[in-house]
C-alpha cells in the first residue's frame, strides 16, 4: 500500500506524476468537479446565511469511493487539483468526503509539471485555503441565484428553456450595445490632401496638408466636401514654392510587451493564429499538462494557463537573459531584468505569467513531437516570453514641417527608420493590439504617439529653408466608420479591461452565449440575434444593477477581496440578495409578456381582408401578423419610418412562377439566408432555393450556388441541389472563367494585407481584383 496519495484533476496527469514521485505515492484523477448544488433545485438556503446544498455528481461516486479507501491508509494526502478557485473547491470537496484527521490532509500547488515543479510542491505543501474556497463558493452560489430566479421568467415571458447568466447576459449586452452604434452610425464625408515631392536628393515623398490659415485639419478645419478638397488642392497648386520650416529628429523607443496572461495569450492566439478562445485554453491546458518527447511520459512544457499576473521567477528571468545574451549578443541584453506590473494587483498574482516552463526546449526542437496547434502555440509562448527580457527597439524619427502659399498652407510628414531591432527580432506583437501611447513609446506625449508610425517611409535629407519640387497633389475621399463589431480577441479584450468574469471563464462564457441562441458569429464577428436583443432589453429594464458593467465589475473585486480575507462572503451575497430578490418579484408581474404582446396598426390583412395587422414577436424577430390568427396565418416583413411608423416592407417579386399553383414567387428572408417562396405561403407550402446565375462548378450538376448561412451564422455559398450536391465555398463566388486552368468560376476574398483578390478554387491563381480611386 502506498504511503502517500495524491488527486489531481486530470487523468492524463496520473503517469507523469507516478514517474516523478516514484514508489510511495499512489496518484488519482478526480476527473474535475466532484460536488456540486444539484441540478434541480436551488441548492441555496436563501434564509440561512446561503448555506449550500452541495451533492455528489452523478457518476463521481466511484471516484471518491476509491480516494477515500485510498486515503484510510495513507500517511498523508496531497490534494493537488489545479493551482486556482475551481481547484480550490475541487479539493475541498474531496476533503470533506475522506474521513481521516484533518492533519493528515495538504494542498500542493502545482504551477509547473516538470520533475523539479512537482517535487518541490510536494516539499513545501500548505493546508487548504478557506478563503479561496469561500470565493468560489460565494461565485457559484451568485450564478445559481441569478440563474434559477430569472429563468422562469424568461419561460413565462419569452420562450420556454431560455435561461440567463449573471456575467453572460452582461457580454450579450456588450454586443447589443455596439450593434446598437453600428446601427446608428452616420458615417460623415472627410477629404485627405497629399502632396508629391522631391528634393536635392532621392526618394520621392509625400507630405499631408496639416493646417491652413491657421486652422489644424481634423480640429478646427474639417475638409468634409470635394469643393473644400479641390479648394485647397489648387492653393497648392498655385501657391508657389514649397519650403522646408522645420526638421525634427527624435529617437524613439519601443517597449517589449510583458509575457501572457490568460486574456492576452486568447487575444494574440486569434490574432496570429486564428484560434478561437476555446481552442487555446485547450492546447495550452495540454501543453501545461504535458507532452511526452521521449517515450518516457510527458512534460509540462509551460506553466500554469489561467493567470491574471506578469510576474517571471528569478530564476526563469535568468534563463531567459542567458538564452538572450548566448543566442543575440550582449547588445540585446538590459543592464537590468525587465519587470511588469500587474494590471491588477489582485489574489490571482500568486500565479505567474505564462511562460516556458525549461529553456532547453526551444520550439525547433519540438516539431516532431507537438501537434501543429501545440507548436503554434508554444512558440507563441516562447517567443513573447524571451523577447520580454529583451531591449526595446530604436527607431530614427524624422517628422518635417512645410509651407507654401506664403506660409498660410502648412504640410508635414514623418520618416521613421529602425536602427536597432531589439526584442522585434524575436517577437512582435499583433498589429490591431499595438497601442500608440505615451507607456508604449518613449519621450512621446499622447498626441504623437497617436501618430508613431514603425513602418512609416524613408525621407531624404532635408535643410531648414530648402525649396522642395512640386510634383503633383491627390485628393483622397474618405467616410468615417462605426466602431467595429467584437471579434473573439476584441470580445475578450473589452471583458478582460472592463473586470467582467476572469479570463478562465471567457471561453464558456463565449461559447455560452453563442449556444443560448443570443449571439451569432457572422462572418468571425459577433451579432445580437433577435432572441438576443429582446431577452436583453428586457433583463436591461427589470434588472438594470444585474446587467450594469460596472456593477459586476465591483462584484469581481468583491469575490477577489473574499478570497484576500478582507471581506466575508456571506455579507457580500447579503448585499446582493435582499435588492435583487425585490427586482424578481416586480419582474414576475411587470415584465412584458412577448409572447401575447401585440403592436395594432390600421393596415388591413392582405390575405382574409377583414383583420388587421399587428406587430408580433418571435425568436426571429419582429413581424406583422393578422388579428384573424390562427384562421388567418398572414405574415409579413415591415420597416419603420423615423417617426416610428410601420411600413410593409416591399415583396421581391420573382421571375418563377409556383410550380402547384401558378401564382407568382416572392424572395423572403429566412434564419439560414434568403429563399423563394409561393406569394400564397403558408396556404400553398411551395418552397425553393434562392435564384443565382452561378453555375455549381461540379461535373454533371444542374444547381446554382447561393449564398446561405451556417447554423453559427457564417456565410458560405452552396449548390442548390443540395444534399445531392455538396460543393460549397466560403468565399463568394463570381462568374468568371480562371485562365490558368479554366474552372468555371473564381472566388472574391479581400484581406488588409492583399486587399481584394481573385482566387480560382481548383489552381489557387490569384490575381488583384480592378479597383477605382476618388483621387481629384
Amino acid at each position: 500500500m502506498a504511503k502517500y496519495l495524491v488527486v489531481v484533476e486530470s487523468p492524463t496527469k496520473v503517469k507523469t506524476l507516478k514517474k516523478y514521485l516514484g514508489k510511495g505515492y499512489e496518484i488519482i484523477a478526480s476527473k474535475g468537479h466532484v460536488k456540486d448544488l444539484p441540478d434541480k433545485t436551488l441548492g441555496v438556503d436563501v434564509n440561512n446565511n446561503f448555506n449550500p446544498e452541495y451533492v455528489v455528481i452523478p457518476g463521481k461516486e466511484k471516484i471518491l469511493k476509491s480516494i477515500a479507501a485510498e486515503a484510510k491508509d495513507a500517511d498523508a494526502v496531497y490534494l493537488a487539483p489545479d493551482p486556482d478557485r475551481e481547484g480550490e473547491a475541487i479539493a475541498w470537496h474531496i476533503a470533506s468526503e475522506i474521513d481521516i484527521p484533518k492533519e493528515k490532509i495538504w494542498r500542493v500547488l502545482i504551477q509547473e509539471i516538470t520533475q523539479k515543479g512537482v517535487q518541490e510542491a510536494i516539499k513545501h505543501p500548505s493546508t487548504l485555503d478557506c478563503k479561496r474556497y469561500e470565493s468560489q463558493q460565494a461565485r457559484r452560489i451568485l450564478d445559481r441565484l441569478v440563474g434559477y430566479k430569472i429563468s422562469p421568467i424568461l419561460w413565462k415571458k419569452v420562450r420556454r428553456g431560455l435561461s440567463a447568466g449573471r456575467v453572460q447576459s452582461v457580454a450579450v449586452r456588450l454586443v447589443c450595445e455596439r450593434e446598437k452604434e453600428v446601427r446608428a452610425f452616420l458615417a460623415e464625408e472627410y477629404w485627405t490632401i497629399l502632396t508629391s515631392l522631391s528634393a536635392k536628393q532621392p526618394p520621392v515623398f509625400a507630405a499631408k496638408l496639416h493646417s491652413a490659415d491657421g486652422k489644424r485639419v481634423g480640429k478646427e478645419l474639417k475638409i468634409q466636401s470635394q469643393e473644400t478638397a479641390y479648394a485647397l488642392k489648387s492653393r497648392i497648386e498655385n501657391g508657389g514654392s514649397i519650403i522646408v520650416e522645420k526638421v525634427a529628429r527624435r529617437e524613439r523607443k519601443k517597449n517589449p510587451v510583458p509575457p501572457f496572461t490568460t486574456s492576452k495569450l486568447q487575444q494574440e492566439a486569434f490574432r496570429k493564429l486564428g484560434f478561437n478562445v476555446k481552442r487555446t485554453m485547450s492546447v495550452a491546458q495540454s501543453l501545461y499538462e504535458g507532452v511526452d518527447l521521449d517515450g518516457e511520459g510527458p512534460v509540462g512544457l509551460i506553466t500554469y494557463m489561467r493567470t491574471d499576473s506578469t510576474r517571471i521567477s528569478n530564476e526563469a528571468v535568468d534563463f531567459a537573459r542567458k538564452f538572450v545574451e548566448k543566442r543575440y549578443g550582449v547588445e540585446f541584453l538590459p543592464e537590468k531584468p525587465v519587470l511588469y506590473a500587474t494590471k491588477r494587483q489582485t489574489v490571482q498574482d500568486a500565479h505567474e505569467a505564462i511562460r516556458p516552463t525549461m529553456i532547453e526546449h526551444h520550439p525547433d526542437s519540438l516539431i516532431k513531437v507537438l501537434t501543429k496547434d501545440q507548436h503554434s502555440l508554444y512558440k507563441l509562448i516562447w517567443n513573447r516570453f524571451i523577447a520580454c527580457q529583451m531591449k526595446p527597439a530604436l527607431y530614427d524619427q524624422v517628422t518635417i514641417d512645410l509651407s507654401t502659399d506664403k506660409g498660410t498652407i502648412g504640410l508635414k510628414t514623418t520618416g521613421t527608420r529602425l536602427v536597432f531591432k531589439g526584442f522585434l527580432e524575436v517577437y512582435e506583437e499583433g498589429h490591431d493590439e499595438i497601442q500608440r501611447r505615451a507607456d508604449d513609446v518613449e519621450g512621446v506625449d499622447s498626441e504623437e504617439a497617436d501618430n508613431f508610425d514603425d513602418k512609416s517611409e524613408l525621407l531624404p535629407q532635408l535643410e531648414v529653408g530648402e525649396t522642395l519640387k512640386f510634383r503633383e497633389v491627390t485628393t483622397d475621399q474618405h467616410f468615417t466608420q462605426p466602431a467595429p463589431r467584437f471579434n473573439e480577441s476584441s470580445l475578450v479584450k473589452e471583458l478582460d479591461e472592463k473586470g467582467i468574469g476572469r479570463p478562465s471563464t471567457y471561453a464558456t462564457i463565449l461559447s455560452t452565449i453563442v449556444d443560448r441562441g443570443y449571439v451569432k458569429k457572422v462572418d468571425n464577428h459577433y451579432e445580437p440575434t433577435a432572441l438576443g436583443e429582446k431577452v436583453n432589453e428586457l433583463l436591461v429594464q427589470a434588472f438594470p444593477e444585474i446587467l450594469s458593467i460596472l456593477f459586476t465589475a465591483e462584484m469581481e473585486d468583491s469575490l477577489d477581496k473574499v478570497e484576500e480575507g478582507s471581506v466575508d462572503w456571506k455579507k457580500v451575497l447579503q448585499k446582493f440578495y435582499k435588492p435583487f430578490a425585490e427586482q424578481v418579484s416586480v419582474a414576475e408581474k411587470n415584465m412584458i409578456n412577448v409572447k401575447q404582446a401585440v403592436e395594432p396598426t390600421n393596415i388591413k390583412c392582405d390575405r382574409c381582408e377583414t383583420g388587421l395587422l399587428q406587430v408580433k414577436w418571435s425568436s426571429q424577430g419582429e413581424f406583422l401578423g393578422c388579428s384573424n390568427y390562427p384562421k388567418c396565418r398572414n405574415s409579413r416583413e415591415f420597416t419603420r419610418t423615423k417617426e416610428g411608423n410601420v411600413q410593409i416592407k416591399e415583396v421581391q417579386i420573382s421571375e418563377h412562377k409556383c410550380p402547384k399553383c401558378n401564382k407568382h414567387m416572392v424572395v423572403r428572408n429566412g434564419r439560414y439566408g434568403e429563399y423563394i417562396a409561393c406569394i400564397d405561403y403558408p396556404k400553398c407550402p411551395t418552397v425553393k432555393s434562392p435564384e443565382s446565375d452561378i453555375t455549381c462548378p461540379e461535373k454533371g450538376c444542374s444547381g446554382n450556388l447561393v449564398m446561405r448561412k451556417s447554423r453559427s451564422g457564417k456565410t458560405f455559398w452552396g449548390c442548390t441541389n443540395y444534399p445531392s450536391c455538396q460543393y460549397a465555398l466560403w468565399d463568394k463566388p463570381i462568374k468568371e472563367v480562371c485562365g490558368n486552368c479554366g474552372f468555371t468560376i473564381l472566388t472574391e476574398k479581400t484581406t488588409k494585407r492583399y486587399g481584394t483578390r481573385k482566387i480560382c478554387p481548383a489552381c489557387k491563381t490569384s490575381t488583384a481584383a480592378e479597383s477605382s480611386s476618388a483621387d481629384g
